[in-house]
């Protein structure tokens, strides 16, 4: 059975927001509480490590090959330069997150002086990671189905 990886990508999307969305409605703290989950800088610091990484490597048009991974048709050496171009992707998402952590940790230490600021800033360093855990939830799939085109290449080969 062909599973199109971007359905499943658009299925994990929908079922994170739906986990989020529950967990935000009948934590009692109301819509609002949406905003506190949102930080700017963090996911520009996730982007501007992982795109120009990508780019850097010569990995971002294997990168993208990713996404339509079961709907074209690729060779086994293809399938596993998009497969190294995706665990690269995974790997610069968690660097970026936490040179994010830093640099909010940093900022964090160097406002100790004034106690309203710690929590916010301490949020800061947990969006971050939170961010890169969205990333890589979003990005397994498509090395999941990756390696498995390239298992059923190799499959077909032997006979």
């Amino acid at each position: 059975m062909k599973k199109n990886i971007r359905i499943v990508l658009l299925g994990e999307l929908c079922l994170f927001i739906a986990v989020f969305a529950i967990n935000i409605l009948l934590g009692g703290w109301g819509v609002s509480v949406i905003f506190w989950f949102l930080d700017l800088p963090s996911l520009i610091i996730i982007a501007l490590v992982l795109i120009p990484g990508l780019f850097i490597m010569g990995e971002w048009s294997d990168f993208v090959k990713a996404f339509s991974v079961g709907i074209k048709q690729y060779s086994l050496l293809e399938l596993k330069n998009i497969t190294q171009a995706v665990g690269a992707a995974q790997k610069l998402t968690i660097h970026g997150a936490l040179f994010a952590i830093i640099i909010s940790g940093v900022f964090l230490l160097g406002r100790l002086d004034d106690p309203t600021t710690i929590g916010p800033n301490l949020a800061m360093c947990f969006l971050s990671g939170f961010y890169a855990v969205i990333i890589e939830f979003l990005l397994l799939p498509l090395r999941l189905n990756t390696e498995r085109k390239m298992n059923e290449e190799m499959d077909f080969g032997d006979e």
